[in-house]
């Protein structure tokens, strides 16, 4: 098929003009990249590091910081320079991309002059296309990224003093993941207003760890604004037990089961499990609850077994005739007669579904449960059952005001494997959150007998009284530690 001279002369214009686009714009990122990579040199250059004294650990700590004389003590040149090194690689990768994408057309026009057949041009909607996700996005990316370097400045509000401390934590300079440095950055108030809380600017608070986490954290933080959340739950709980918690927010928007119906009324959720559709399974052995039974050796969990077997879980804290039962076993009325009409809320530290917390809404106390998905969906299944879970690591300080709690229970969280120290931190804070009169519920400790004056004396130093203390074997080398505790007044 013939084309027309005009069509022709048309069709090369367009093929000259974007040829001539792709060279500008290499001319333009080659640029780019020269002034920056020249200012890197000045600011290597300029920290004498090629003059004698190169040994001098005074020299060699300029390198990554600058000197608390100036204000900025603690500011990390080394995370600045990386934050440099990754928008270079980015404009290097789109200077890379460009020079592709010109020799590939160059290759096509030639085969075209040679093979006289149908003419191939990229339409209007294929170029913006192109412009879009080759060009502008990584431009985007680089430039927010540049932009997102954060220098410390002089507190404004300070006093203008030598001590005056800087406005932007050095941290934000240590994450890649915009979102990540969107969000640790501090928020000042619009026109300086003071918020609710009385002050003049907001700060985003992750945990100490997620420092030695950054690699896992920018992967979490790595996602389009607005968009749905990527389908990694278990890579923030990952990051929670590994010490970086709280997790920062996001802006995307979180995922549901597509199979998602309504809930079960509370008369009947209490005591059935959930229908298999309202959760996601992907991240689980298993694919149903039926999977999550006792009877089944390879559950995809080790926690709790049995906790997704209604018919066991009704008998629990009531009057329990099977041969397991033994004096370490206490039921939920003689608890509760210790102080009749006073436990109203508490808390449940425990791992399982929230049969306790069922238990005790059936007498009219509300208990939230600590539950996280150890390789079950025991958060969900919470929920589902019509009660409120708390998604919280133990390393966490309890959400909860002082002296707030009717009670605390805990089953089957620490086991004896918990170090001394850190069951200490646990405690203290559990007698916080505990009011006056308040009652410590520990539900069958199990430790080693070795073991077993160290963990009384953990829970003896409170000075509580002593309703119930029951020890009681579990095997040969093993014992359970039962006890009902009540919290002294203090004041």
């Amino acid at each position: 098929m013939s084309i027309d001279p005009p069509m022709e002369a048309f069709f090369c214009l367009a093929r000259c003009r974007f040829s001539r686009l792709m060279v500008v714009m290499q001319l333009v990122m080659g640029v780019f990249v020269i002034c920056i990579s020249m200012a890197n040199l000045h600011r290597f250059y300029t920290t004498d590091s090629f003059l004698p004294g190169l040994d001098d650990s005074a020299n060699c700590a300029r390198l990554h910081t600058v000197a608390a004389a100036d204000g900025y003590a603690g500011f990390d040149i080394r995370a600045l320079a990386d934050r440099v090194d990754d928008v270079l690689v980015q404009l290097a990768e789109l200077q890379d991309k460009l020079e592709a994408t010109a020799l590939k057309i160059g290759k096509k026009t030639k085969k075209k002059g040679k093979a006289h057949g149908k003419q191939e041009n990229m339409t209007l909607p294929e170029f913006r296309r192109f412009l879009e996700d080759e060009v502008i996005h990584p431009l985007y990316g680089a430039h927010i990224s540049l932009r997102l370097i954060r220098i410390p400045r002089p507190d404004p509000d300070g006093g203008g003093g030598d001590d005056d401390a800087p406005v932007v934590d050095p941290l934000v300079n240590f994450f890649m993941a915009e979102e990540t440095r969107k969000y640790v950055t501090t928020k000042g108030n619009r026109e300086g207003r003071p918020n609710v809380y009385g002050t003049n600017r907001t700060y985003g608070s992750i945990g100490h760890a997620c420092v030695l986490m950054r690699r896992e954290l920018d992967e979490y933080m790595s996602y389009d604004v607005g968009s749905y959340c990527p389908d990694d739950w278990d890579l923030g709980q990952r990051l929670m037990l590994g010490g970086c918690d709280p997790l920062p927010r996001r802006r995307c928007l979180a995922r549901a089961s597509k199979l998602f119906q309504r809930p079960l009324p509370i008369n009947e959720s209490l005591w059935r499990l959930p229908d298999d559709g309202n959760v996601r399974w992907s991240r689980y052995h298993c694919r149903g609850y039926r999977c999550l039974s006792a009877r089944n050796p390879r559950p995809g969990y080790s926690r709790c077994v049995g906790c997704f077997d209604m018919d066991r879980e009704k008998r629990r804290w009531v009057n329990d005739t099977s041969r397991n039962a033994s004096l370490a076993d206490f039921r939920i009325d003689e608890v509760l007669a210790v102080k009749p009409g006073e436990v109203r809320i508490g808390v449940d530290v425990s791992v399982g579904t929230g049969s306790f917390a069922a238990r005790m809404r059936e007498r009219g106390v509300t208990i939230v449960s600590a539950a996280l998905n150890l390789g079950a969906p025991f958060a969900e299944t919470v929920a589902l059952r019509g009660l409120v879970p708390l998604y919280a690591t133990m390393s966490q300080r309890l959400p909860f005001f002082d002296n707030t709690m009717d009670m605390v229970h805990t089953a089957g969280f620490f086991e004896g494997w918990v170090d001394l120290q850190l069951l200490d931190f646990v405690l203290f804070d559990w007698d916080r959150v505990l009011r006056p009169g308040g009652l410590l519920w520990v539900d069958r400790f199990a430790c080693a007998r070795r073991d077993l004056d160290d963990y009384m004396y953990m829970f003896l130093q409170f000075r509580y009284k002593k309703h119930r203390w029951v020890v009681s074997f579990k095997s040969k080398d093993e014992v359970y530690l039962s006890a009902l505790l009540e919290k002294p007044p203090r004041s």
